[in-house]
This record gives C-alpha cells, sequence and structure tokens, in this order.
C-alpha cells in the first residue's frame, strides 16, 4: 500500500466515523459504487485524474451517484477528492468504507464469527471455493449462492458482505476477501481477530479466559475465532495479526525430533 493511499485510507475512515449509518442501505450503495467504478474505464479514468483538484473528483462522484442517500455520497465525495496509489486503491478504499458501514449497522451480530465460519466451509469444499472463486462464473450467480448458503444461518450484514465480495473479486481468492473483511469488521469494532486451533472444543470459561489473557498481551479486545484439529494432539495455537504463539503437544515432539536429528 504507497503512502497516498494509507493517508487517503485514514482520512475516508476517519469521514465514516462521523457519518450517520443506521442501516444496511449505506453499505449497498458504497458496494455498487465500488463495482461501478471498477467496471467503467470512463469513470476510473475521470477519478484518477490526480491532477484534477479534489473537489473536482468529488463533484464527478456526487454527479454519477446522484441517486444516493446523502450519507453514501458524502463518503463517496470524500474518498474521491483524496490522491489515491491508483484507482484500484480507491476502488477497495471505498470497498473497505462498505465494510465498515455493514459493521456499524449490524450491532449486536456476530459478523466475525459468520465470516470466519463460512471462510472455514469455503475452505473445506473445493467445489464450492471453485464455485464462488472461478473467473468464468456469472457474477450475479454467485451473489445468489451465498445468498441461498447463508439464508437463515447468517445475518444480513454477513450476506450482505460475502455476495458483494464475491462478485467482484478483481483477481483476489475467496478465502483471501473472507479474511480481510473479517480483519475490517474486527478492526472497526475496535477488536482484534486471533485464530485458535486446538485437539478439543473450549468451552465457554476457557474461551473466556484465553480472550481476556490474549486481550491483555495486545492491549485490545480479542475475537477468538476456534478451530478443533487433531493434528495438534494437545494444547493450543494462537495466531494473532502476524504472531503465532504455539503451545501444542505436537510442537513440542517436532522439536524433539529436531533436536535428537540434529
Amino acid at each position: 500500500m504507497g503512502s497516498a493511499t494509507t493517508h487517503a485510507l485514514a482520512t475516508t475512515t476517519a469521514e465514516l466515523k462521523t457519518a450517520h449509518v443506521s442501516d444496511l442501505e449505506v453499505a449497498r450503495e458504497l458496494f455498487t459504487a465500488a463495482r461501478e467504478i471498477a467496471d467503467s474505464a470512463q469513470l476510473s479514468g475521470a477519478l484518477s485524474s490526480w491532477g484534477a483538484p479534489g473537489a473536482a473528483r468529488a463533484q464527478v462522484m456526487r454527479t454519477v451517484f446522484a441517486g444516493f442517500g446523502e450519507t453514501s455520497r458524502q463518503l463517496l465525495a470524500a474518498a474521491a477528492a483524496e490522491r489515491w496509489s491508483s484507482v484500484e486503491d480507491l476502488v477497495s478504499g471505498i470497498e473497505e468504507l462498505a465494510i465498515r458501514a455493514a459493521a456499524m449497522a449490524a450491532t449486536g451480530t456476530d459478523l466475525e464469527g459468520e465470516l470466519f465460519q463460512f471462510s472455514r466451509a469455503v475452505g473445506g469444499n473445493a467445489e464450492l471455493e471453485l464455485a464462488l472463486g472461478s473467473r468464468l462464473g456469472d457474477a450475479s450467480a454467485k451473489g445468489a449462492l451465498v445468498s441461498t448458503l447463508l439464508s437463515g444461518r447468517a445475518s444480513e450484514a454477513t450476506t450482505l458482505i460475502v455476495s458483494e465480495l464475491v462478485q467482484q473479486p478483481r483477481e483476489r481468492r475467496v478465502r483471501s476477501l473472507l479474511g480481510r473483511a473479517l480483519k475490517i469488521v474486527a478492526d472497526q469494532r475496535g477488536s482484534t481477530v486471533a485464530t485458535v486451533r486446538v485437539a478439543n472444543a473450549l468451552d465457554a470459561a476457557q474461551q473466556g479466559r484465553l480472550a481476556a489473557a490474549l486481550g491483555a498481551k495486545y492491549g485490545s479486545d480479542v475475537t477468538l475465532n476456534v478451530v478443533v484439529d487433531p493434528t495438534v494432539l494437545g494444547g493450543v495455537r494462537v495466531e494473532i495479526g502476524d504472531d503465532a504463539i504455539d503451545a501444542t503437544v505436537s510442537s513440542r515432539i517436532n522439536d524433539l525430533r529436531q533436536r535428537l536429528a540434529g
């Protein structure tokens, strides 16, 4: 991510904090805008004319999306007024705003858990991953498939995020899309996501103690995504951000083998 994009993303994210987001309509409109910008060479060109004044680019955005609500138009204009490293980064930035807006609207829902579970389902089903990730598949059909799969199983916000992302992969793998969305949602809610691998499921008390310990270590609320994996044999492996804390029996056995072999 270039320095221009880093600054632009921080500015537009700050703009979202003061915006009025009471339902999923803002997220829907932002996703729509990201898709239309990505699909239109003419619009992309107008919004990537970095030599033009930011106010002019903002006006282009307001004019093109005049039918949107005021909050969406305000956010899109703010994004267009910034200088991004590339138009692809602008589209990605608007997509991130959409995910954050969905997280803001879906208070009281376990978006992180639902996104994680769907990512696990995709990872465990090669046929499903191919259906959602194929470049040859019809975009609207992918969105409809997600809606069918998540109907009655996940919140409206999760369904919106996943269906929109699979329709606009832009050379990204499905699980990467979902992983990014999960991190954005957690960040929007002021928490950090930790993937915990254990041999046997943890009860609520165990999860609470582990989350509290990780929260104290990392200085933020921690959301646990627990994966039961018999290959760990015992103990726990925690992946959080770029860190990996491996206290599993299998890792100790491997260490011992290496020492004996050495």
